[in-house]
């Protein structure tokens, strides 16, 4: 497999020294400690890493600030999605404010801070917020998926059509025992890839079992070939959750992993997983020299 340039498109970015801490991670956590772009890119050049996509991890409505000029600072980010709630009163102008910069990606909506976008997509003003989103070209992010998060999404594809959606951690979605259940949550995913506009990552992949990281490549290949069949190789992105993804597996062993995977396919689909696709699901702008040779 010839080398190419790869984007990751979900690390999280954090500082707990920060007078007030983080919402995320708790202390005493293996990962509390700082994680900003200069670590990150020590682990991930040497991989041919050249670019990365900041995702929210704080609830606070100043972390959008503090994340924006994190990566501001930092020409290997090539942007950020950060945490804003339709239809909230500040909602609009924020929303305006942080969009003026081209670093601001979206917002990322789910399973996350005790919110559920199944309920929250029925509340005032929730939806023309994500036909705001739509109209400035931005993308929204969901988190942690589950079926009733896969179904939510579908709802907002059919209510916001125009609005590019990206489902995080597919690999990793928590499925009912029923058969029913799985069989409408299938179902269900097949109905979101008719959408250009849904995109997904193969991302939180790494398993461990009685202690032990997984990596051959023939235990992932049936669970990430059912995805990529679904969504097909223009909607499929790589994503390494950095540095959550060190629960499991260093980012090395991340990456190892990944590209074991994707070894299978073409030239041509490999490119679009690793970082073609990402310039379609998010309009990222390049910063530095080898992120304009894509």
């Amino acid at each position: 497999m010839r080398s190419m340039p790869v984007i990751d498109t979900h690390i999280h970015l954090f500082d707990p020294t920060r007078p007030g801490g983080v919402p995320w991670p708790e202390k005493g956590d293996v990962i509390y400690k700082p994680s900003l772009p200069p670590r990150y890119a020590a682990l991930s050049a040497p991989l041919g890493i050249v670019g990365a996509i900041a995702i929210e991890c704080s609830s606070l409505a100043s972390d959008n600030d503090w994340l924006l000029n994190v990566v501001g600072r930092n020409p290997i980010m090539v942007g950020m999605v950060g945490d804003l709630i339709p239809g909230s009163p500040s909602y609009r102008k924020d929303l305006d404010r942080l969009h003026a910069n081209p670093l601001f990606l979206g917002i990322r909506y789910g399973n996350l801070w005790n919110r559920d976008l199944y309920v929250d997509i029925d509340k005032p003003g929730f939806v023309d917020g994500l036909k705001a989103l739509a109209e400035a070209g931005l993308v929204m992010d969901s988190a942690n998926p589950d079926p009733r998060l896969i179904a939510a999404v579908l709802r907002v594809t059919e209510r916001v059509p125009d609005l590019r959606i990206v489902v995080d951690h597919l690999p990793n979605a928590t499925l009912p025992a029923e058969k029913s259940k799985q069989r409408e949550y299938w179902a269900n995913l097949h109905r979101l890839a008719q959408s250009p506009r849904v995109y997904v990552k193969l991302s939180e992949i790494p398993v461990r079992t009685n202690g032990k990281l997984i990596t051959d490549p023939a235990y992932y290949r049936a669970k990430l070939d059912a995805i990529w069949d679904v969504f097909g190789e223009d909607h499929v992105l790589f994503g390494s959750d950095w540095p959550n993804s060190d629960h499991v597996a260093t980012y090395a062993q991340t990456f190892a992993i990944v590209r074991a995977y994707i070894a299978g396919k073409s030239d041509g689909a490999r490119e679009k997983y690793f970082w073609k696709n990402s310039i379609a699901a998010y309009r990222w702008k390049p910063r530095r020299a080898d992120q304009r040779a894509l």
